[in-house]
C-alpha cells in the first residue's frame, strides 16, 4: 500500500518506515509536489494532526497520514505540549528547545512528563485518527546521540536511559510514536 506521510521529517520518515515494514510504501511531500509548508493552527495535538491530513486529502487527492506530537511537562501545566516543535522560537532547534526546557525546569522536583502522538489517516476521504503515550520523567542533563527532538532529556518509566541512549527499535517498541503507529500498521493491515 503507498501512503504520503504529510511530514518533510527526514528523522521521522526512516522510524516510520521501519515501524510500518515493507507491506508500506511511503511518500514524502516533496515527491507529491507539496513545497509550501503545511498548517498547524489549532491549540491540541489531534486538530494539529487532523489540519495536515486533511490539507494533504483536499490539496493533493492522496491517501495520507499525519502526525502531531508533544512533550507535555506536568510541572510546567503541560508545556511544551503542543509547541513542543517551537518551544524556543521559530527556528525549530532542538537544543535550543531542550536548553529552554531544561531552565524552566530549574528548582522543580516534578520533572514527571509524557510524549503523546496523534495520527490521522484519510484513506478515500474516510478520516481516522491513532494515539499513542509515554510516561516518564526530564533528565536534568542531556544524554544519547540517538533520535531528534527531546529524545536527550526524556526517559521513559521504568528505565533509566533516555530514548537518545536507546537503539531506534528499543525506542520504537515503547514510544509514543511507536504505540501510534502500531495502531494505525494494525488497522490497515486489517483492511
Amino acid at each position: 500500500m503507498k501512503l504520503c506521510f504529510a511530514t518533510n521529517n527526514a528523522h521521522k520518515l526512516e522510524e516510520i518506515q521501519d515501524l510500518l515494514g515493507d507491506s508500506f510504501s511511503l511518500t514524502t511531500l516533496r515527491e507529491i509536489g507539496c513545497e509550501e509548508e503545511i498548517p498547524e493552527t489549532h491549540d491540541t495535538i489531534p486538530e494539529n494532526s487532523f489540519e495536515k491530513a486533511e490539507y494533504i486529502w483536499k490539496n493533493y487527492g492522496i491517501n495520507c497520514f499525519a502526525d502531531d506530537s508533544g512533550l507535555e511537562v506536568d510541572t510546567l501545566n503541560g508545556a511544551p505540549g503542543v509547541h513542543s516543535a517551537y518551544y524556543a522560537g521559530p527556528q525549530r532547534d532542538a537544543d535550543d528547545n531542550m536548553d529552554l526546557l531544561l531552565e524552566n525546569l530549574k528548582g522543580h522536583e516534578n520533572l514527571a512528563a509524557r510524549f503523546i502522538c496523534v495520527i490521522t489517516l484519510v484513506l478515500d476521504g474516510e478520516y481516522r485518527q491513532f494515539e499513542g503515550a509515554i510516561e516518564g520523567k526530564i533528565s536534568m542533563e542531556k544524554r544519547g546521540s540517538h533520535g531528534f527532538g527531546y529524545n536527550p532529556v526524556f526517559i521513559p518509566e521504568g528505565h533509566d536511559r533516555t530514548f537518545a541512549e536507546m537503539t531506534m527499535q528499543e525506542k520504537s517498541e515503547l514510544s509514543h510514536r511507536g504505540r501510534a503507529f502500531e495502531k494505525l500498521k494494525q488497522y490497515l493491515i486489517s483492511l
